[in-house]
C-alpha cells in the first residue's frame, strides 16, 4: 500500500516524522515531485480564486499524486504547541482538497491537536495505525522511531542545514555522494562579528536572514531561487529554522501577547532574533500575496528593524505570477545597498 504526501506545507516540517511512521507500519511513502510550473498551474486551475499561493499550489501536488498513490495524508493541523494554532487554510485543507478534486483515494485527514495532552500525538498515531488496520505493539514501535527521526532532522536544521539538504542527509544521498558530507563544512559563528569588510585577509560574505514561511522560502520555484540568488552573489543566508527554540522563546517575550498563527510566531521571534545580532546586516521578509497574517507580521518585523539599527529590510511578495528577472533585480538592490552601507560604516 502506498502513502502520499505532498511536498508542500507541513512537508517542509515534519516529513520526517510521518515518512518514518507510515515506513515502520510497513507502508510505501510517495512524495510528490518538486513544485514545477506545470503542478502549480494545475493547482491554481482547481482551487478557489481568492486562496494564498500556497494552497492553490498544495492542490497541484494533489493532483501529481492522485493516481500513484493509495491513501493520500493530509491531516487537519489545529496545533503542535500549547499557544497557538496553525492558519485556517490548514486547518480546512482537506475539506478544500475534497471538495474541489475528483477522482480522490482515500484521504488521511486525521485531527492533530496537540493542545490537549502530551500523549496527543501517539493518540493520533494509534488513530491512524487501526484505520490502516495495525496493532498497538506496531504502532508503538514505529511512533518512538518516528520521534527519533524527528528529532534528529530538527537537529539537522539547528546545525545550518536546510531541510532538502538534512531530509538527504537522513536519507543517505548526502553521505553517499558527498563524503564526509554537507555536516562537515556547516558555518557555526559568523566569520566575523563586525561589519567590516575584511577579516583575516578574505572579503567577508553578507550576512542577510531570510524569514518566511518554510513552504515559501524553501520552495525554490515559489521563491523564485530566492536563497540561490542571494548565495550567487555571495550572501550568507540564515534562516528561521537555524534559530534556536530557547532563543525563540526569549523573543517571545517582547510581544505583548501570542499571535494566534504558530507559523507566524516562528516568523517573528526568529526576525527579532536576527536583528540583535551584530552580524546580521539585512533581513528579507518573504510573503505571500493574500496571507491574512503576513501583513501583520511584516509591519511588526519593519517596527522593530528600525527600531534596533536601524537593520535594513525588504519584503518580497510572491504569487503565482513571480517572474524571477524581477526578483533577481530586487535582490541584487538590496545587497548593493547594504554593501554600501557597511562601508560608509
Amino acid at each position: 500500500m502506498k502513502i502520499g504526501i505532498p511536498t508542500t506545507l507541513i512537508y517542509f516540517s515534519y516529513y520526517p516524522l510521518w515518512k518514518t511512521f507510515f515506513e515502520e507500519l510497513g507502508f510505501e511513502v510517495i512524495a510528490s515531485p518538486k513544485t514545477s510550473k506545470e503542478i502549480l498551474d494545475r493547482g491554481v486551475a482547481e482551487a478557489v480564486n481568492d486562496a494564498c499561493v500556497p494552497v492553490k499550489l498544495f492542490h497541484g501536488h494533489v493532483l501529481a499524486l492522485k493516481d500513484k498513490v493509495d491513501y493520500l495524508f493530509i491531516p487537519r493541523m489545529v496545533s503542535v504547541t500549547r499557544e497557538a494554532t496553525f492558519c485556517p487554510k490548514f486547518l480546512g485543507l482537506p475539506d478544500m482538497i475534497k471538495h474541489s478534486l475528483e477522482g480522490l483515494p482515500g484521504i488521511i485527514d486525521t485531527r492533530i491537536d496537540l493542545k490537549k495532552g502530551q500523549f496527543e500525538l501517539f493518540r493520533v498515531c494509534r488513530e491512524i495505525g487501526k484505520k490502516l488496520g495495525k496493532g498497538f505493539w506496531v504502532v508503538s514501535g514505529a511512533y518512538y522511531k518516528a520521534l527519533r527521526v524527528q528529532k534528529k532532522y530538527q537537529q539537522l536544521l539547528l546545525a545550518k542545514l536546510r531541510p532538502q539538504e538534512a531530509l538527504d542527509y537522513l536519507s543517505g544521498k548526502d553521505r553517499a555522494a558527498n563524503a564526509p558530507g554537507r555536516l562537515e563544512n556547516l558555518p557555526g559563528q559568523p566569520e566575523s562579528l563586525s561589519r567590516g569588510i575584511i577579516s583575516s585577509g578574505r572579503s567577508v560574505p553578507v550576512n542577510l536572514a531570510v524569514v518566511g514561511y518554510p513552504y515559501e522560502v524553501h520552495d525554490s520555484f515559489v521563491s523564485v531561487n530566492l536563497l540561490k540568488h542571494l548565495e550567487a552573489m555571495g550572501v550568507k543566508v540564515w534562516t528561521a529554522e537555524m534559530v534556536p527554540p530557547r532563543e525563540l522563546r526569549r523573543q517571545a517575550k517582547k510581544l505583548p501577547k501570542t499571535l494566534f498563527w504558530h507559523y507566524s510566531n516562528l516568523i517573528i521571534r526568529a526576525a527579532f532574533y536576527y536583528v540583535e545580532q551584530p552580524y546580521i546586516e539585512g533581513i528579507i521578509h518573504l510573503s505571500a500575496f493574500g496571507c491574512g497574517p503576513d501583513a501583520m507580521v511584516d509591519k511588526l518585523i519593519e517596527l522593530e528593524a528600525r527600531e534596533k539599527g536601524p537593520v535594513p529590510f525588504m519584503t518580497v511578495t510572491i504569487d503565482e505570477h513571480s517572474g524571477e528577472a524581477g526578483m533577481q533585480t530586487r535582490l541584487e538592490a538590496f545587497v548593493d545597498m547594504v554593501r554600501m552601507r557597511r562601508g560608509a560604516q
